[in-house]
This record gives structure tokens, sequence and C-alpha cells, in this order.
């Protein structure tokens, strides 16, 4: 198969599988009220991409194991430290336009406890799992093709995995988010990644992605302490 091939093939899976879980979470209604509607999304996403890996198990060589020691470390400095400088630069932009700080309308009704579950383990699990185990992992004779930034070699299949997270995230377009918001948690979550996608392809391993997505849900779960009365 052709580069050009693999990469329209592997995006296109990707699309699909993302747009029937968001679907699903808009025609299934689970009533109940620990479990957030966005779980559902979620959870078939999860099936899917796990079926999707399974049946094309030959193309898509899947790898996860226990981080040794100390290569957790810089993934897990570096995902902080971009996730409170975009978010520090965004708002001060925000604020400069004169434009309201926007909370994330599906945070905003959940309790710590759901944050932490849903969106800190669930989505960071489910999300790289369709995005880096799935795409990435797919992409990967792509990897010949690169770029060179502040002396590390970024990878087509990095940066392609990169750029499909954060245009999945223009789905807060349907929630009636401002048009910073939006700008804000694309750049946020293309950054966040890269910085998955790359680690991920340095040690062959899909949980440094899920530890880098993790470490940038991870200031979600500090908003919503602090908005607990």
């Amino acid at each position: 198969m052709k580069d050009s091939q693999r990469g329209v093939v592997g995006v296109s899976i990707t699309a699909i599988i993302f747009i029937i879980a968001t679907l699903a979470s808009v025609k299934v209604h689970f009533e109940n009220p620990f479990i957030p509607g966005f779980a559902i999304s979620l959870t078939v996403q999860l099936l899917l991409t796990g079926i999707t890996i399974a049946v094309m198990s030959k193309e898509v060589n899947y790898k996860i194991n226990t981080p040794k020691g100390k290569t957790i470390i810089k993934p897990v400095l570096l995902a902080l430290l971009a996730t409170i400088v975009i978010n520090l630069v965004m708002t001060g932009i925000t604020k400069l336009m004169g434009k309201p700080i926007e909370t994330p309308a599906a945070l905003a009704k959940l309790k710590p406890l759901q944050v932490l579950i849903f969106v800190f383990f669930y989505a960071s699990i489910a999300e790289e799992f369709l995005f880096r185990g799935f795409l990435l992992n797919y992409l990967t004779p792509l990897g010949k093709h690169g770029i060179q930034l502040f002396k590390r070699r970024i990878s087509l299949p990095v940066i392609i995995s990169a750029m499909a997270f954060g245009a999945a995230h223009l789905v807060v377009l349907t929630t009636g988010a401002g048009d910073m918001f939006v700008v804000r948690i694309v750049i946020f979550t293309t950054l966040l990644g890269a910085i998955a996608g790359y680690y991920q392809e340095k040690n062959d391993n899909h949980a440094y992605a899920i530890i880098v997505h993790m470490t940038g849900n991870s200031l979600a779960v500090i908003a919503s302490l602090t908005m607990v009365s």
C-alpha cells in the first residue's frame, strides 16, 4: 500500500470510529446520575478501536508495557509544562480580547470523583487507544517522513495523529462553546497529542501516550476540586 493510501485509510477509519462513537452518545440515553453522557461515546470508541486493532493486527503493531523507571519523568514534565503554558497564554489572550473565560460544559456538571474517573482515567485511555494505539501505529510505515523541531525528529505518523486528535475536538462547537475556547482546546489537544505520540513512538509503548494524556487532563481534576464549594 502506498504511503498516501495508508494515510487516507488510517484517518478515514479513525474518523468513522469517532463519528459513530459521538453519535452513540446522542442516540443512546443512559439513565444514571453518576455516569456522564459522554462516557457512552468513550465506551463505544474503546470497543470499536479494540475490534479494529484486533482485526487489523498484522498492520497495527500495538504494544503496551509498564514504563521503565525514570523514562516517564520527561514525558510527564513536558506534558505538564505544555498544559500550563497553553492554558495561561490562551487565557491571557482571551482576556485581552475582552471575551469570557469558559469552563467545559461537561466538566462544570461533574463532581471531582467523576472527573477523576471519567476524564482523567477513562477519557485518557479511550482517546489514546484510538488516536495513538490505532492511528499512529497503523501509520508507522510513514515514519520515514518527518520534520526536525527543537533538535527532535517528529515523524509524520506523530504529526497526523496529533492533528487528527486536535481536529476531533472541534466537536465542542456542538456544545455552543465560544470561538476562543474552541481555539484553545484544539491547540492544546494537538500539542498534547504530539507529545503523546512522540514518546509512544520513541519507546514503542502505548503506555507513554496514555500517561502523557492523563498528565494533560490532571488540571481538569484540580479545577474540579477548586470549584467545590
